[in-house]
């Protein structure tokens, strides 16, 4: 890698990075999930002044950057100039999205959040904190006492709040008190001196949450949420992203095309192989194979699925080790974990809380499971495997675990969505190329099975971002990308329900999560696809300049974006090129 340029240690600069460093970690829950040392105890704030101070923060940040007589008049180097380039974009992007309105109204008065504002924090303190655990009890109970605050905050900014947004955030609420009574209970367990501080606060945050319900569900509310179609051009572009939205919406169509012949071409060899009907459909293809790789539960546990993820990380783990196909880190960990039912709402099958970036020590890793008796169909034999590939390492948990140690503050923090999905996606294919689940003991080669669930459920990412341009403008034609399916319900929720249900074959209740984040996330949902058509792009252009193939390409190609760090794929041009990967 090249040396780390001079000016990352001009004053001036580190002076910037110490504001935007300030300015990002005003948010109580942001520092936690940060990993800073600051705000513990707090609940971000949630009044609409907060929002307000947040903007005016972020113009002083980037009347900084642009000034001519400051930093804006230095020469950097191309590793300093990226970063700046990579701290505007993020500052810009805040600011866009703090502001953009939809219904006449800003996010902030249209988002219910107490939900996800005490649920968030709280839980990664109790279950991801290196700090002694009297510590955490101190502010998790400091952060409950302002329950019955914050959520009159929260009230007091609303108004015609998103009707979907309201059931969403009172699901949450509803799940609260659950992770309340466990935290209360290893309280007690372990004798801790604060356990009637604790009481108190369990109690009157419960309380208090009971109100905000009742008072969230009497204010009136809108099922409008979409944006003026100049805002979601700005938002796509603000995500690093330099395609149309048309572009966008043609690659979902051709994306899908080329899926659905994948798809048809191995469920033609695979009913052969199983012995069945050469008429069996998609549908039934994807239900019998879930049937016959179902995981074992020989108690009828369902946690027993979650060690069968275990058992799939440690194999995967042999599999690129063996082989060197990426650097792994010895400073790192993943834990695997059923989704709280707090967090259900807004998590269809699995997520993962990547490394904090400020926190030192050990990168670990939450990878959250959501199970159910209706969602086993969504964690076979034929999908753990892949699951674990696109969560764990080599996906998202190695790459950011890279992230957080990278020197660069800015490259730590900045969330590079499409630059995180696209490598994920990437691998998911790479993996399977590389013959991962050829070796998959007495049950033989599992490739075409795998490739098969994993294009049927990758589809997702084509549907993604038809619905996600949709839920952005309302342009109903979005939907349109060559999928057979009823459009015509005036429900949003149900016409793209519709669509994703085509694609994928998701069980309802997946759908309907899936379309909840979809919803709120507003430029993320289409980044998984934009990153994976990007990414593989950036591979091929790398061949093309490099004359590297094989596991040479690979390994150079692994080594170079996982030691970027975070940022959008156009700029991850720029590294390869000062690597000398790319013209």
């Amino acid at each position: 890698m090249p040396e780390p340029d001079p000016l990352r240690d001009d004053a001036a600069w580190t002076g910037f990075c110490a504001d935007f460093r300030a300015w990002l970690l005003t948010d109580g829950n942001r520092c936690v999930q940060l990993g800073a040392d600051e705000r513990l105890g707090e609940l971000p704030r949630g009044d609409a002044a907060a929002v307000d101070a947040r903007v005016a923060g972020a113009r002083g940040l980037l009347r900084r950057l642009d000034d001519p007589d400051g930093l804006g008049a230095r020469d950097a180097g191309d590793a300093a100039a990226l970063d700046r380039d990579l701290a505007r974009l993020t500052l810009q992007a805040q600011v866009h999205a703090d502001t953009l309105l939809s219904d006449g109204l800003p996010r902030h008065a249209r988002l219910p959040s107490v939900g996800e504002d005490v649920g968030a924090g709280v839980f990664l303190q109790f279950v991801d904190d290196p700090r002694p655990e009297e510590e955490r009890l101190t502010t998790i109970t400091a952060r409950l006492e302002e329950v019955p605050h914050h959520a009159k905050a929260v009230l007091g900014r609303l108004e015609r709040p998103v009707s979907r947004w309201v059931d969403m955030d009172a699901e949450k609420c509803t799940g609260l008190p659950d992770l309340f009574g466990t935290i209360l209970d290893r309280a007690r367990e372990i004798g801790w001196f604060g356990v009637p501080r604790l009481e108190r606060a369990v109690e009157l945050a419960t309380a208090a949450l009971l109100d905000y319900g009742r008072r969230l569900e009497a204010l009136p509310a809108s099922d409008g949420f979409h944006l003026d179609e100049a805002d979601a051009r700005r938002l796509v572009a603000l995500r690093g992203i330099d395609r149309s939205l048309e572009d966008l919406h043609e690659l979902a169509r051709d994306f899908l095309a080329e899926t659905a012949a994948t798809v048809e071409e191995l469920r033609g060899r695979l009913v052969a192989k199983h012995g069945l009907p050469a008429d069996t459909s998609a549908d039934e293809l994807t239900r019998v194979l879930a049937e016959r790789f179902a995981v074992p539960l020989p108690d009828g546990r369902l946690e027993g699925v979650l060690d069968r993820y275990e058992r799939e990380r440690e194999r995967i783990l042999a599999f690129v080790t063996a082989r060197d196909l990426f650097p792994v880190p010895d400073d790192q960990d993943l834990v695997v974990m059923r989704t709280p039912h707090f967090m259900e709402p807004s998590i269809p099958a699995g997520a993962m809380m990547p490394p904090p970036p400020l926190r030192e020590g050990v990168r670990r890793s939450l990878v959250y499971l959501t199970l159910s008796q209706e969602l086993l169909a969504e964690h076979t034999e034929l999908s753990v495997p892949v699951m674990m590939i696109h969560e764990g390492i080599p996906g998202h948990h190695l790459q950011l675990a890279w992230a957080a140690s990278n020197p660069s503050f800015v490259r730590r923090v900045y969330d590079g969505l499409h630059l995180a999905e696209g490598w994920t996606t990437m691998l998911e294919d790479y993996m399977l190329e590389a013959g991962y689940l050829r070796e998959a003991g007495e049950a033989g080669d599992l490739t075409d099975e795998a490739r098969f669930v994993g294009k049927r459920d990758i589809s997702r990412i084509g549907a993604r971002v038809a619905i996600d341009l949709f839920f952005m403008t309302g342009e109903r034609s979005f939907l349109d990308v060559g999928v057979p399916c009823d459009l015509s319900s005036p429900d949003p929720f149900v016409a793209a329900g519709n669509l994703l249900a085509a694609v994928t074959g998701f069980v309802p209740e997946r759908v309907q999560a899936e379309l909840n984040w979809y919803s709120q996330e507003r430029g993320y949902p289409l980044s998984y696809l934009v990153g994976n058509r990007l990414t593989w792009e950036l591979k091929a252009d790398v061949a093309a300049s490099s004359g590297l193939t094989g596991l040479d390409l690979d390994r150079a190609f692994h080594r170079t974006f996982l030691a970027a760090g975070n940022m959008p794929l156009s700029f991850l041009r720029r590294v390869f090129r000062d690597e000398g990967l790319l013209d």
